[in-house]
């Protein structure tokens, strides 16, 4: 088990002070980020005491301590998980060779630009959120969305240890800018779209961490697969953190869902007009958020055919998630099926080589990943005995990058007229009529143990302590 040095300027396992020249550079960077952090963290609350976990090691049990911190005062630290002796590289053309424990010159490049693509998403959901604190529907959540903000910011730390220490001046450069890209700006934005939307509503980001946090998920699962093992060490440990994140979005829709049909049981409605009214947000209403995020969230995964996934594959660069349950780690002359557009206003089945088809594998177990928690959601609706069904769209619909990239299609997957879909669109998507109600909704609620009126209570506090326990000292 590797040894963690919680004392250090920099927490870390991955002795840091035995390497001078990376320490310093670290140090050096670590200034930058609390200034971003201070600029573009949080908005009004770097001085309040939050009720935190923090890392404090690498395996399953005890990982984590909690107590409260300022934000700025939050030991973010590097930490990657135990190595494994006598690992192999478990898929592509290198099966069953050793493991690099630095990067191939040749593969350079694509690994530098998998780890800032990956870290560039980090501090983008956290400039995403800055504002959300000032409406948080009770300090329960308010504390949830600060821990996820600095866990993000500890993923920042992760990919920045590697640019620094594996990649040189390249690196050091690289993750400079990673600080100067920001979320929504129109000269430097973020690299990847979902990460520039805006976020000014609390049903928004519960999507996102749902939707689009899972995404980061599956991201992180293909990395901790690769040859290169500092990287998969990595993830691996990112992903024990992620699982929260997830939680959040899981349960705050959750939430929000059972407050509604409470609602609607007690008015003995399903009027939108009378249940906006009484201050839910109604069902149709979550449906068009959700399938926002979910379609936003499915590019993220690249297109469905792609020669770049086909590399990382046969290169050892980006396994599969969860590679070892696939029966074939080669996939040598394999292939697979997938539906394209035939540019009659039909669909037709293309049939392309299984290593190109890498993207397309991951984004299925992807969905069926996400299904599960629509089905808990529709199961409290079921059991208020309300008549209403939460669905993913197509992953046909509202695609901007891969095979259906400005196809239009309705939620079904069924192509349609570009006139067809603007009538309709905002019968499935948010209108700004919808947005700005959803808005209207989101008031501060900072009693401990009070709820905003459009959420449910969560059934449980964190750390075993009550949900009307203070976890932000405002």
């Amino acid at each position: 088990m590797s040894t963690i040095d919680l004392q250090a300027r920099i927490p870390n396992n991955v002795n840091l002070a035995d390497n001078r020249q990376l320490q310093r550079a670290l140090e050096h960077w670590q200034p930058a980020f609390l200034n971003w952090w201070r600029e573009m963290g949080p908005s009004d609350f770097n001085a309040k005491q939050v009720y935190l976990r923090t890392a404090i090691g690498v395996d399953a049990a005890g990982w984590a301590s909690y107590g409260y911190t300022p934000m700025p005062d939050y030991r973010w630290g590097i930490f990657l998980a135990d190595r494994e002796e006598n690992r192999k590289i478990g898929f592509g053309d290198h099966m069953g060779q050793d493991v690099w424990q630095d990067v191939p010159g040749e593969y350079r490049s694509t690994f530098r630009r998998l780890i800032v693509t990956q870290g560039d998403t980090e501090p983008a959901s956290v400039e995403q959120q800055r504002l959300l604190g000032l409406t948080a529907p009770s300090l329960y959540d308010l504390r949830n969305l600060f821990q996820v903000n600095v866990e993000e910011g500890r993923h920042l730390w992760a990919m920045v240890y590697l640019l620094h220490a594996y990649f040189g001046r390249d690196g050091r450069e690289e993750a400079e800018e990673l600080l100067t890209r920001h979320s929504g700006d129109a000269d430097k934005p973020r690299i990847l779209g979902t990460f520039n939307e805006p976020m000014d509503n609390w049903l928004s980001f519960f999507m996102f961490t749902y939707f689009t946090d899972r995404d980061g998920k599956f991201q992180l699962k293909s990395l901790a697969e690769s040859a290169f093992d500092p990287l998969a060490r990595t993830c691996r440990f990112m992903l024990t953190e992620e699982a929260h994140h997830m939680f959040v979005g899981e349960t705050g829709v959750g939430r929000v869902v059972k407050r509604t049909v409470e609602v609607m049981k007690e008015l003995d409605t399903d009027d939108v007009a009378t249940l906006r009214k009484a201050g839910v947000i109604d069902l149709p209403t979550v449906q068009k958020f959700m399938s926002f995020w979910f379609t936003s969230s499915l590019d993220l995964f690249g297109s469905e055919s792609s020669s770049n996934a086909a590399n990382y594959f046969s290169n050892g660069i980006k396994g599969r998630p969860d590679e070892a349950k696939f029966a074939d780690h080669v996939e040598a002359g394999t292939e697979m099926q997938i539906d394209v557009s035939d540019g009659k206003g039909g669909v037709r089945t293309d049939t392309i080589a299984m290593r190109n088809g890498m993207n397309e594998v991951t984004r299925l177990e992807y969905v069926k990943d996400c299904n599960v928690g629509v089905t808990r959601w529709n199961m409290a609706v079921k059991r208020a005995g309300v008549d209403f069904q939460l669905a993913l769209p197509s992953s046909r619909f509202r695609r901007s990058v891969g095979a259906w990239a400005g196809q239009h299609t309705n939620p079904q997957g069924i192509p349609i007229t570009a006139a067809e879909f603007e009538l309709n669109k905002g019968q499935w998507l948010p209108t700004p009529d919808d947005i700005n109600f959803v808005q209207s909704l989101m008031h501060r609620v900072t009693e401990p143990g009070k709820m905003a009126a459009w959420i449910a209570p969560p059934d449980r506090g964190i750390n075993s302590n009550p949900v009307e326990y203070e976890y932000v000292k405002l």
